[in-house]
């Protein structure tokens, strides 16, 4: 019997570059027992899914001899997450391993990193990134370079020696990071390529250039930090929307507590302006809710008891108390943050395919950098300085940076703005296969559909539509039944009054009875009404037309008379027919499935401009998936998550519908978190935005390269343009993919 696999996951600190992550997924799968690792540079965690228990310290171990910093994140018993430091494998301060006193066995560890210098320790939270390790060696080795320069005009005989000290202080990082990857596994780095570039040039003489080599190159590895920092923060402020602090209602008076220590069934106080510090329902009190920062929503929604109220949003109006629903880390903000970081580390195809090409790339830069050196000497006589020196270039021109992050930095970007929009997709692969997709099949109720019947008309006959509705809230109240709800939401909307009704009772399957202000009112279908009192022809031509419309209609009868008619449906959402156009408009087939019966679901479809197939049982819409699927349609299922789950299945892309309920956020391959159509359309065009920009990147990673190759063979330029080439095409790819964190759809 197959041990089921289980994941662990991990923290690290100070890793922004796809060169990172490499070298720390290539170093943990050396480990035993260890299955699969998946790495996301963005999310700075490291998910490790192994067969029986794993061994944490030996992957703390593991990961800090590459000089990173990692600690275990950890569930406590009350089932928030927290980030264990496991002092005993291999702490660290800050993610800084330098001067760290481990125990137990860790103490070899520890100087292990210490020694490494690692130029990626991360800075402290909140801390500026000038004021990293990083950026103090950069200026560092940017400042002996400077003095260098000086001393060299100054003491001529002394230039080599003091350029070669500017190189030292640079490369020495550099090369034992290059040392540490190479016996976790990975002996072709880009640290290993800087190494071999700079201390050959040193060989032949150009001891100048290597020094400005290395600083352009921790140049460039800053820049990296810094974009890195800024996806990081992207989905990082998503979580910093939630007050630090809550009002608790507690032995009859307020008291403020840390947010984080909110248990599901206490009672919150938000005042008008305070943010909204956990999800809940509001037990007293209304107002109005901005929910923009989590929603995205510009109109704030009016919300009163029994509405359900998310965690960042805004009080604006009123008192509220809360009845919280979810602890901190699994309140709406939280699970979309964790989410997003599970989704960024499983890799898109596009990913997984340049992470192996890069693998091969790499050796084979290497072996032509070493044929360019020697071939032309050997076969042909050529000057071995100069040709050592092309050669040397090519190792720099051929660093794998920018190609290798060309992808993840726009699939990170992606994810996250994608997410800041509630636009929660499960990683690369289902971001990349929006773009594909040529058919969206809808379900209607809850999904095309509000999912609840609101009054859409009134009928009176003899008396005015507020008395008619009047009187048929009067009977209704008390009830839960949805057409009742929609009764009373009309006329708590329109403001009519609900006198008390007497003897009120349901009559099965026909209505309800009752006597309102001394009034015998009868409410219930057409049938039943029929039998208390006469219908005119044309009342009953009345019913049959809002019959036709997919409304279910309730005659109301008083004094035996018929009074007035209420029809009610479920109405489409306010951007339904919208959403449907703009597929249409991207040449994208969509189609309604649904169980209602065949007149509803034609009307409906009708006002949306949308096909419908009807009165399905759960197997018939995954069969329907599937025939469409046969046609060569690729296919994406749009449901609640629950009714419609073979179907979601069965679909190429699972999308479940829902306002940041557990359905929405945990069913499908991606959630729609505030139930808008439009967002269908937005998630294809945020799919083709990011795999253009990929485009983008890996033209610009290999173009730069394919033209200094050339004119470095050529002799018109040689080791600082090549580095230059490298470290601006890292940056230009990079601050290209952080544009998606500005896309709007």
């Amino acid at each position: 019997m197959t041990t089921p696999l289980r994941q662990t996951r991990f923290k690290i600190g100070g890793m922004d570059c796809a060169s990172c992550a490499a070298k720390i997924d290539t170093a943990v799968r050396r480990l035993d027992g260890v299955d699969d690792v998946s790495v996301s540079v963005t999310g700075a965690s490291m998910t490790v899914s192994h067969g029986g228990s794993l061994n944490d310290g030996k992957v703390l171990q593991q990961v800090a001899r590459l000089g990173y910093g990692i600690v275990k994140a950890e569930a406590k018993t009350d089932g928030r997450a927290s980030v264990a430091s496991a002092h005993d494998h291999a702490d660290q301060k800050g993610h800084d391993h330098a001067g760290d006193d481990h125990e137990h066995g860790g103490e070899q560890v520890a100087n292990e990193a210490a020694g490494s210098s690692h130029l990626h320790s991360d800075v402290e939270p909140g801390q500026a990134w000038w004021r990293s390790r990083r950026a103090a060696l950069t200026l560092a080795c940017a400042a002996a370079l400077v003095a260098a320069y000086g001393i060299g005009h100054l003491f001529p005989v002394a230039e080599r020696w003091v350029f070669l000290g500017a190189l030292l202080v640079g490369l020495v990082p550099i090369a034992r990071r290059a040392l540490m990857a190479a016996l976790a596994g990975t002996p072709f780095s880009i640290e290993m390529l800087m190494t071999i570039a700079a201390t050959g040039a040193v060989m032949i003489g150009a001891t100048e250039e290597a020094a400005a080599v290395v600083v352009l190159f921790l140049i460039g590895e800053l820049l990296e930090g810094v974009a890195a920092g800024r996806a990081r923060a992207s989905i990082q402020g998503l979580a910093d929307l939630v007050p630090k602090t809550a009002l608790v209602e507690r032995a009859g008076g307020t008291s403020e507590v840390p947010a984080e220590d909110l248990a599901v069934g206490d009672v919150i106080v938000a005042r008008p302006g305070d943010r909204i510090p956990a999800d809940g329902e509001i037990v007293e009190g209304s107002g109005d809710i901005d929910e923009a920062p989590v929603t995205g929503e510009s109109t704030p929604k009016r919300k009163g008891v029994a509405d359900a109220v998310f965690a960042g949003t805004i009080s604006i109006d009123g008192v509220l108390k809360v009845r919280v629903t979810a602890a901190a880390s699994d309140n709406t903000i939280a699970r979309i943050v964790r989410l997003v970081e599970e989704a960024q580390e499983a890799k898109a195809p596009t990913e997984r395919f340049i992470d192996r090409f890069s693998r091969t790339y790499t050796p084979a830069v290497l072996a032509v950098g070493a044929l360019v050196a020697l071939l032309p000497p050997l076969l042909a006589g050529g000057d071995w300085n100069e040709w050592i020196y092309k050669g040397l270039a090519i190792l720099l021109i051929g660093c794998p940076c920018a190609l290798v992050i060309s992808t993840p930095a726009a699939i990170a970007a992606g994810l996250a703005t994608g997410a800041r929009h509630g636009l929660l997709m499960k990683g690369g692969a289902v971001l990349e296969g929006f773009r594909r997709i040529t058919a969206v099949a809808f379900d209607k109720t809850g999904t095309l559909t509000a999912g609840k019947p609101v009054v859409t008309d009134i009928v009176a006959y003899g008396r005015e539509e507020r008395t008619v509705l009047a009187l048929a809230a009067a009977l209704e109240q008390g009830s839960s039944h949805p057409l009742a709800m929609a009764i009373l939401s009309r006329a708590k909307a329109d403001k009519a009054p609900v006198p008390p009704a007497l003897a009120a009772k349901a009559i099965s399957g026909k209505g309800v009875e009752g006597s309102v202000g001394g009034v015998a009112v009868f409410l219930g279908s057409g049938q039943a009404a029929g039998e208390r009192a006469d219908m005119t022809e044309a009342q009953r031509l009345a019913v049959d037309s809002l019959n036709g419309q997919g409304k279910t209609v309730s005659v109301l009868v008083a004094d035996g008379v018929v009074a007035g008619l209420i029809a009610m449906r479920d109405e489409p959402r306010q951007d339904a027919a919208a959403g449907i156009a703009a597929l249409k408009a991207e040449g994208i087939r969509a189609v309604m499935l649904t169980g209602d019966n065949r007149r509803t679901a034609e009307a409906i479809a009708a006002s949306l401009g949308i096909e419908a197939r009807a009165e399905l049982l759960p197997q018939d819409k995954q069969r329907i998936v599937g025939e469409l699927q046969r046609e060569g349609f690729k296919v994406a299922k749009v449901g609640d998550g629950i009714n419609d789950a073979p179907a979601l299945a069965a679909a190429d892309i699972g999308i479940a519908m829902g306002g940041g309920t557990d359905v929405a956020l945990e069913t499908a391959d991606a959630a729609i978190l505030h139930g808008r159509v439009m967002d269908v359309v937005r998630m294809v065009k945020l799919s083709r935005a990011v795999m253009a920009n990929i485009g983008q990147n890996i033209s610009v990673a290999l173009g730069l390269k394919a033209v200094f190759l050339v004119t470095t063979i050529l002799g018109i330029t040689g080791l600082w343009p090549a580095i230059l080439a490298d470290t601006g095409a890292t940056v230009l790819v990079t601050a290209n993919a952080m544009r998606l964190l500005r896309w709007r759809g």
